[in-house]
C-alpha cells in the first residue's frame, strides 16, 4: 500500500475539510453513517480515504476505498476523490455537481497555475518550502470549486489562488503532528505549543496588518473584529499561567516564517500581506473550527483556552468569508499578471512556512 508524505495528506485533507465539507457528509451518509452531523478527512492512502465521522453514538473512523483501485501517484488523488464525490450521489439517488466534471488527461496538477517551485530550489520566497495546507482546512471553505469561472469566462482570482493550494506537493520529514491534533489523539501539551506558535505568527501579522487597514484598497480584508492577538494572550494565560511570556519560544520555522511577514510588511507590499492573511485568517475560519471542537470535546474546554477560534464578532462566517473572496477578486482585477503571479507564489510560500511549523514542532516533540 502507498503512504503518501504528509505534507500531501495534510493538502488533500485540508481542501476537503475546508472547501468540502458538504461531500465529507455526504461521503459518510453514503457509506454507513445516514445519521452523520459531523465528518471530517483525516487521511489518505494508496488503497482510500479515512474519516472521523460524528453521530448521535459518538465518534467513527470510517476507511472508504478508491473506486479505481489502488493508487500511487499525487496526481491521482483528486481523481479518485471526485469519483468517490459521484459514487456516493449513486448510491443516495442524488445527481453529482456539474463541476466534478471529467479532469484533464494531465491530471489536477498540470491544470494548475504557477506550480509551485520545489522546496531547495534556491528561491527562499518564491517556492513552497514544504507544502501541505496549514490549518487542516482551505482558506475558502464553502466557496467555488477551484476550476468555476466568471460570466465574461475569467476564473476569479479567488479561485486562482484557492487552486494554487492544489500544486504538487514535496517530501516532509514532518511526521504527524497536525494530523493527531485533528484525530483527536494528540496532547494537551501539543495543543498549547501550537497555540504558542500561534502568537508568534499573529505578533508579525497583526502589525503588517495595520497597514491594509491604513489603505482604503485594502482594508475590507482586516475589520477589527478578526483582530486575533487579544483572544490568544489570553489562551496563553489561561492554558499556562500568568507568567507565560517566560515560558513561550518560536520554533525556527516560526521564526523564520514572523521574520518573512515583517519583511514584506517593511517593504510595503500589501499584496504579499494579504498573501499570508489569506493564508492564516481564512484557514482559522475554516479548518480551524474543527480543531476548536476537537480540542474543547478532548481536553474539556470551554471558551477559556480556545478563544482564538472563535470568531463570532465577525457575524455569519460564510458571509464575512465571501466578502473576503469578493475583495481577492477585486485585488486581482488590479494587479497585472507578474504581480499576481509574485502574490501566488507568496500564498505557496505561506503554505510552506506553517507545514515547516508543523514539522518543527514534531521534531521537538520527538526531542522531549
Amino acid at each position: 500500500m502507498t503512504i503518501f508524505t504528509d505534507d500531501v495528506v495534510a493538502a488533500v485533507t485540508g481542501h476537503m475539510n475546508g472547501d468540502h465539507t458538504d461531500d465529507n457528509l455526504l461521503i459518510a451518509r453514503a457509506f454507513g453513517y445516514p445519521g452523520v452531523t459531523e465528518s471530517r478527512m483525516v487521511g489518505v492512502t494508496g488503497d482510500g480515504g479515512v474519516w472521523v465521522v460524528t453521530d448521535a453514538e459518538g465518534d467513527h473512523e470510517l476507511t472508504v476505498a478508491w473506486p479505481g483501485g489502488e493508487i500511487s501517484e499525487r496526481p491521482q488523488i483528486r481523481r479518485q476523490v471526485v469519483e468517490l464525490y459521484k459514487v456516493a450521489c449513486d448510491k443516495l439517488g442524488i445527481s453529482a455537481r456539474d463541476e466534478h466534471a471529467p479532469e484533464p488527461t494531465g491530471g489536477d496538477d498540470a491544470a494548475t497555475p504557477h506550480a509551485a517551485a520545489h522546496p531547495h530550489s534556491g528561491n527562499p520566497h518564491g517556492g513552497n518550502p514544504h507544502g501541505g495546507n496549514p490549518h487542516g482546512g482551505n482558506p475558502h471553505g464553502g466557496g467555488r470549486h477551484a476550476g468555476a469561472t466568471d460570466a465574461e469566462g475569467e476564473q476569479p482570482f479567488s479561485s486562482v489562488i484557492r487552486e494554487s493550494s492544489w500544486s504538487d506537493h514535496s517530501d516532509s520529514e514532518g511526521a504527524t503532528f497536525m494530523e493527531d491534533i485533528m484525530r483527536g489523539i494528540g496532547t494537551k501539551q501539543d495543543y498549547i505549543d501550537l497555540v504558542v506558535q500561534h502568537y508568534f505568527m499573529y505578533e508579525a501579522l497583526e502589525a503588517a496588518a495595520t497597514q491594509l487597514v491604513a489603505d482604503p484598497a485594502f482594508a475590507g480584508f482586516h475589520p477589527a473584529a478578526l483582530v486575533r492577538m487579544p483572544a490568544l494572550e489570553a489562551d496563553l494565560e489561561y492554558l499556562i499561567g500568568s507568567d507565560w511570556r517566560e515560558q513561550i519560544a518560536p520554533v525556527p520555522a516560526t521564526a523564520a516564517y514572523a521574520a518573512r511577514i515583517r519583511e514584506i510588511a517593511e517593504e510595503g507590499w500589501s499584496a504579499g500581506i494579504v498573501a499570508h492573511h489569506y493564508t492564516r485568517y481564512l484557514g482559522d475560519l475554516s479548518g480551524g473550527q474543527m480543531i476548536a471542537k476537537r480540542v474543547a470535546k478532548q481536553h474539556e474546554l470551554d471558551a477559556a483556552g480556545i478563544e482564538f477560534y472563535d470568531f463570532s464578532a465577525l457575524g455569519a462566517i460564510a458571509d464575512f468569508k465571501s466578502g473576503y473572496r469578493a475583495e481577492l477578486d477585486a485585488l486581482g482585477a488590479r494587479l497585472d499578471d507578474a504581480e499576481r503571479a509574485r502574490m501566488l507564489d507568496e500564498v505557496r510560500t505561506a503554505y510552506g512556512f506553517n507545514t515547516a511549523v508543523f514539522v518543527d514542532l514534531g521534531k521537538a516533540k520527538a526531542a522531549a
